[in-house]
């Protein structure tokens, strides 16, 4: 959800307010939502093959290096062969659902000032399929639009984070009890995070880029 990259993005179009506050709360929304799950010692809704992985002394004078390059090969491959064909899956669907959604669609849907615009956005994103760096254009729009900067940052969070295909991805290594439990933390954060963004617009975005986008 956050990095350089998308961070030098949204410092170009959003201001640097914006993106070092998106910033901040994406990273406060993962540490709290890793911590909330791992207070809550739920080891055992983690695939089998994830919790059987062979471990190795890498201090072990046993093995060379080479025999430490070939275990590290092979487990390398052996979980590849596991994920490879949730990802191939995955991506097919995403690029499915992701032609089938009009861009002027989805700008009608939350170019507006509805109440329910960020869950709404949040919804949306779900079954998109992209990177930040490929919503920050389609965010532009819809600002330009007349969507608020929290309905357009919770449409951006979704999309990177909880897109159908990652969570069908994700679903190969965790059980539906802590995949579920991980869907809720995040819907909470972003939805939260939006209204919040909403809330203190006009303190974020300077008079001149409302103006510019058409958000008054």
């Amino acid at each position: 959800m956050v990095d350089l990259g998308s961070f030098v993005l949204l410092m170009s179009i959003f201001g640097a307010k914006v993106a070092i506050i998106y910033v901040i709360l994406g990273l406060v929304i993962a540490v709290v939502g890793g911590t909330m799950i791992e207070k809550m010692h739920l080891n055992k809704y983690v695939e089998s093959f994830v919790l059987s992985a062979g471990n190795i002394d890498m201090e072990s004078p046993d093995l060379t290096i080479q025999e430490r390059l070939t275990y590290a090969k092979e487990q390398m491959l052996g979980t590849f062969k596991k994920v490879f064909p949730y990802i191939l899956i995955g991506v097919g669907i995403g690029a499915l659902i992701h032609n089938w959604i009009p861009k002027s669609w989805i700008e009608t849907v939350l170019g507006s000032n509805n109440p329910f615009g960020v869950i709404l956005a949040t919804i949306v994103g779900i079954p998109m399929y992209a990177d930040i760096f490929g919503t920050i254009p389609v965010a532009e729009a819809l600002l330009s639009k007349g969507a608020q900067l929290g309905t357009v940052l919770s449409f951006m969070m979704a999309v990177t984070t909880l897109s159908l295909p990652s969570l069908i991805m994700l679903h190969k290594a965790v059980k539906p009890k802590l995949l579920a439990l991980f869907i809720g933390i995040c819907t909470g954060g972003i939805i939260i995070v939006g209204y919040l963004f909403n809330a203190f617009q006009f303190i974020l975005i300077s008079s001149k880029e409302i103006i510019r986008y058409g958000t008054v």
